[in-house]
């Protein structure tokens, strides 16, 4: 059984149907047996002589559009020179595919649906080089079964200076699928989009429309009925199409890459060196292109080993030159597509280049360009339906290869100057913004003063925590770049700005270098308090965020100097406390109490109730540490009871640090005396108070103790989930924390 009679059979019963007769009603009719009629609706009878079609048309009244429509179909059918459209014999490049598991599972489905009649139109799209043809191809031939009427292939150049026009590519699938030439003649251009529907409406076939240029080109090779398949693939995301399943695909993951390499260069020579393999795959970004290359360049230079290409590729200014063999290089996919790009999209594309992070806002953008704020997403927009740029909610991202690309466009059609002066203003706008955003969280500023003109959202804390978090690679850049200029005054400022909301986000992995930076700027500057300040800051990360206690008391000591020459006694008071709690991590109880009890005066002197807070918090910590906890219990209620008194006098989001840190620390106190029902009540309280100040630092600690106090009371599966949640908060959390939950929870899983 052909399709081709499939095809007649199928729009034989839709008419019937349309007409609302039965098989014995349309023979009565048109003088056709009965069973003639059923076996050709079936597919089970050759398709009829066109004195029985027209007869058929007779008994269905048909009109003369329908009339026609029936009897093209019966002629394809009848063609001697019709053949399915099977390009079988596909193109070099698929039997060494990897990955897309999937994309390749979804697009059976889809083929599925079209098995039942329903056309499906799927679009591919993703950047230069990302194996969008190879996609479709090898999609095409495991597939391939399923559309008996065949597949067939057109390339329709999108990336040339005058591609083929619809017109045209219509009649090749309409000479393709074995269209009479007379009948394209009687038809005329005009008559041939309807020859194209009619030979397409009751067919399975798989069209598959390689490297369209954008929708117009496309839009009119769609099916609007039967069982045929089309894939597109094009860099544009052909964002105009309707009724469209889209399919975006970029790089493939690391063990892909692997996998794919190995395929190309042999397993003996991969598993030689497999790290090496690693960083190729690395360097290469993952594009399935550039694997391509650098596996064809290894395996036609056999004397050549992993590693030596590996170190061919580490240099970054020559890398694009590097993945090029013959004549596919890298470079040449990308200039496709830049050559496409609007002048403005094209600057901006180059410009991008210096973003020192992944990804980017519509905001930072605009800074390099100096254009509006709606312009700038408009173009950025354009970038992404090229396929030039990703996009991730209001993220935006240069594939890797793609921004050393940027950078080459960069250097070669923008001078020195200009470039300098982009990223400078880009760098002195992320370094005010991020002050601003900082001064959220530190006491006696809160929202941004009125004058302030910014173009990004800070009008509350929340957001300004968006916009340090998201932003945070961009802005150390930045900060990273005024000190090695030495512009001490404004690194001194960001790490200060930036002193109270480093608790929101403890984690994060940065704050030593920030503050060993800010010291030694305000060393540099040659102000005591400034440079207390910051040793004191510096203390606090090297305690908190790296464990490294001795160290921790050495800059706190250098701090205690400082601030006694500048006479600054709240952070001759943070020196104490700091040394205070190392001494107490270390288990020197006895030594720490003495520079509590001194921090604590020295806070109250100087009418600092903030640091008077931390002062309370920190001596019953101590005493939690010591053994004491009926009196720690006693102490941090007496800190809870200060925080009720002191209302609005502590900044909000201090006063939630330390209520969070109080009841984890007085649940751990009840869990160490096995009052298990209290602990819990206690932590659940910690947990939601982090929760609520998405501090997910201060979460993991109250989690991790709360998940022990279920488990120490018997609660086995409540503490299990509680330790599960511990270990999904991920890199923001302690990670001491996050490794004890995975192993609690394997111990569990033994027990």
């Amino acid at each position: 059984m052909t399709e081709e009679n499939v095809g007649f059979g199928a729009l034989l019963r839709q008419l019937r149907l349309e007409a609302s007769l039965t098989i014995e009603a349309l023979a009565e009719a048109s003088g056709v047996s009965g069973r003639g009629i059923g076996n050709l609706e079936r597919g089970r009878r050759a398709t009829p002589q066109r004195g029985t079609v027209a007869a058929l048309a007779n008994g269905l009244n048909l009109r003369e559009a329908e009339r026609e429509r029936l009897l093209a179909a019966a002629r394809i059918g009848r063609n001697p020179r019709q053949s399915p459209a099977d390009v079988r014999a596909f193109p070099r490049g698929i039997d060494d595919f990897v990955g897309r598991e999937q994309e390749l599972a979804q697009l059976a489905a889809l083929a599925g649906q079209a098995s039942l009649g329903r056309s499906q139109v799927v679009a591919v799209s993703g950047p230069p080089g990302t194996g969008k043809t190879t996609l479709a191809l090898h999609a095409a031939r495991e597939l391939a079964d399923r559309f008996p009427d065949g597949q067939l292939v057109l390339d329709l150049r999108g990336m040339d200076d005058e591609p083929p026009m619809p017109a045209e590519l219509t009649l090749r699938v309409l000479k393709a699928v074995g269209v009479a030439d007379r009948d394209l003649a009687k038809a005329g251009p005009q008559g041939h989009p309807e020859l194209y529907r009619q030979a397409l409406a009751g067919r399975r076939c798989l069209l598959v429309l390689d490297n369209a240029r954008d929708e117009a080109q496309v839009r009119p090779l769609l099916p609007s009925a039967g069982g045929t398949m089309v894939l597109i693939t094009s860099r544009r995301m052909l964002t105009g199409l309707e009724d469209v399943e889209r399919l975006p695909i970029g790089e493939l993951t690391p063990s892909e890459a692997a996998v794919f390499l190995t395929g190309v260069i042999g397993k003996d020579r991969a598993d030689t060196d497999p790290d090496a393999l690693s960083e190729v795959a690395l360097r290469c970004a993952y594009l399935p292109l550039a694997l391509r290359v650098a596996g064809n360049w290894l395996a036609t230079r056999t004397g050549w080993t992993v590693r030596r290409l590996a170190d061919r590729l580490a240099l970054q200014e020559r890398r694009l030159d590097a993945l090029a063999a013959g004549d596919v290089r890298v470079s040449a996919a990308f200039d496709l597509s830049y050559r496409q790009l609007t002048p403005s999209a094209a600057r901006l594309f180059r410009f991008l280049a210096l973003v020192d992070g992944p990804d980017a806002s519509v905001a930072v953008s605009a800074q390099l360009t100096g254009q509006e704020f709606f312009d700038t997403e408009d173009i950025l927009e354009e970038l992404v339906e090229t396929g030039l740029l990703g996009s991730d909610q209001d993220r935006y991202r240069l594939h890797d290869l793609l921004k050393l690309y940027a950078r080459d466009r960069l250097k070669a059609e923008e001078t020195e100057e200009a470039a300098a002066a982009a990223r400078s203003a880009l760098h002195r706008w992320l370094l005010e913004t991020a002050v601003v955003a900082g001064r959220w969280f530190e006491p006696d500023h809160g929202a941004p003063p009125p004058t302030w003109q910014g173009t990004v959202d800070l009008s509350t804390a929340d957001h300004a925590r968006q916009w340090l978090q998201m932003e945070s690679i961009n802005w150390l850049a930045a900060f990273r770049t005024a000190a090695h200029e030495e512009d001490h005054a404004a690194v001194v400022e960001l790490a200060e700005a930036l002193h109270w909301f480093s608790d929101q986000w403890i984690f994060w992995g940065h704050w030593p270098e920030v503050s060993a930076t800010a010291a030694a700027c305000a060393q540099a500057l040659g102000d005591p308090g400034l440079e207390a300040t910051h040793l004191n800051l510096h203390a606090w990360a090297l305690l908190i965020c790296e464990g490294r206690h001795h160290a921790s008391m050495e800059r706190s000591a250098e701090a205690l100097k400082a601030a006694q020459r500048a006479n600054d006694l709240p952070q001759q008071a943070w020196s104490h406390s700091y040394t205070a709690w190392a001494l107490s991590q270390l288990g020197d109880y006895s030594a720490a109490a003495p520079h509590n009890r001194e921090a604590a005066r020295l806070f109250e002197a100087a009418g600092d109730m903030h640091g008077t807070l931390h002062a309370m918090s920190s001596h019953a910590d101590t005493l939690l540490r010591a053994g004491r906890y009926e009196e720690s219990i006693a102490e941090h209620l007496r800190t809870l009871a200060f925080l009720d008194q002191a209302s609005d006098s502590i900044e909000p989001h201090s006063a939630a640090f330390n209520r969070t840190n109080v009841q984890t620390s007085i649940g751990q106190a009840q869990t160490l005396l096995k009052n298990w029902a209290k602990a819990a009540d206690h932590l659940r309280i910690a947990v939601d108070l982090a929760r609520a100040s998405a501090n997910p630092g201060l979460e993991s600690r109250a989690l991790i103790h709360l998940a022990d106090a279920l488990h120490a009371g018997g609660h086995q599966e409540q503490a299990r989930e509680v330790y599960t949640q511990c270990v999904d908060l991920g890199e923001s959390a302690n990670p001491q924390h996050v490794v004890s939950a995975r192993e609690r929870l394997a111990e569990l899983d033994q027990s």
